[in-house]
């Protein structure tokens, strides 16, 4: 049977990506998430029993056990088949929604669409959401390249990662952003499904959100700082040193995003709201919801746990997720995902 070719260009950079973030330390240095300074007011009187919690909800019309998703991360390149057919399979297992990373590849050539589509035909009925780079979107001049994506894939909506960060710093970058926003309104009118806007780990401002607002955006990723650096990655791609290790932490903190962009929710335009950026817990998760998130996404903690153990760890971090998040709501005396949204929090006393 003959040698596979290595991937180069697009598959290969996508392979060192995923390379990096499973081996190497690409968190943020001198910030964290922010979640860390928030805490739940302890429920002594929940009046419910363990067993009435429910976690489910609803997401791009189809029900979830829990609201989550395994975010945007990889494809285009050999080894991917593999780490999105079992990723897959585990979010179809416990009913929670995916999305597959940038698409990038797929518009350059077809070598590696199964790495995709592999998704939808192992996750026949989860939320499934496409994935393609704001530079790409900004030299659009229609959706059919998208609509093609969105039939490779099967996806329920498709996202627009906003990464001007990554590309700046990326050696390969293209960091030609302008005409971005007009190029998210045309999808949002010429495609059959929502569009997604998030950022991969610098943070939506309330600003951003209010923009893309008016553009008809209605599912808003606000992605904040504190978890994986892709400044950080693309640091340590670098094969020389350089001042860009000054934007290593750069970003706007995941709870403060997450509280600015539900700010902008009760004073205007309702959109479903979903939080990512550091998640490491059910507890994280817990206290994004309450922050004011319909959905919280992560990535890193999912793909990690998979390398090392294959499904059976990740399904083990999942039964962890599930239970932490469900333990909060029972201590905060908050039997669904609604109730949880109104749950008090305070401020982390100094020091405590």
């Amino acid at each position: 049977m003959p040698r596979e070719s290595p991937p180069r260009g697009t598959s290969a950079r996508k392979a060192q990506h995923v390379d990096l973030v499973i081996r190497k330390d690409v968190a943020f240095r001198a910030k964290r998430t922010g979640l860390e300074r928030w805490e739940f007011v302890h429920n002594a009187l929940p009046e419910l029993d363990f067993t009435d919690i429910d976690p489910s909800t609803r997401f791009l019309d189809r029900p979830l056990a829990l609201p989550l998703m395994v975010s945007c991360m990889t494809g285009g390149y050999p080894g991917a088949l593999h780490i999105n057919r079992d990723l897959a399979a585990v979010c179809q297992e416990f009913g929670i929604a995916m999305g597959v990373g940038s698409l990038r590849q797929a518009m350059e050539d077809s070598t590696y669409h199964k790495t995709f589509s592999i998704v939808r035909k192992t996750a026949p009925t989860i939320p499934v959401v496409g994935n393609i780079g704001a530079p790409e979107v900004a030299a659009l001049k229609d959706a059919s390249p998208v609509l093609k994506l969105l039939e490779l894939i099967g996806a329920d909506a498709f996202a627009v990662h906003l990464n001007p960060l990554q590309e700046l710093l990326q050696v390969e970058g293209s960091p030609h952003f302008r005409g971005v926003l007009d190029g998210i309104a045309l999808l949002v009118r010429q495609l059959p499904v929502p569009v997604i806007v998030k950022e991969i780990g610098a943070g939506l401002s309330a600003e951003v959100v209010r923009r893309l607002l008016e553009a008809g955006v209605r599912y808003i990723d606000v992605a904040g700082a504190g978890g994986t650096s892709w400044a950080g990655v693309e640091i340590l791609r670098r094969t020389k040193h350089h001042s860009a290790g000054l934007f290593w932490d750069w970003g706007i903190p995941t709870a403060e995003a997450v509280r600015e962009a539900a700010a902008v929710r009760m004073h205007g335009t309702p959109f479903t709201l979903i939080a990512s950026g550091g998640m490491t817990s059910g507890l994280d998760a817990a206290k994004c919801l309450a922050l004011g998130a319909d959905l919280v996404a992560s990535a890193r903690p999912m793909l990690t746990a998979l390398v090392a153990g294959k499904k059976p760890a990740l399904r083990r971090l999942m039964e962890a997720w599930s239970w932490e998040l469900r333990s909060a709501m029972f201590l905060t005396g908050c039997r669904t995902i609604a109730d949880l949204g109104r749950a008090p929090m305070i401020p982390r006393a100094e020091g405590a």
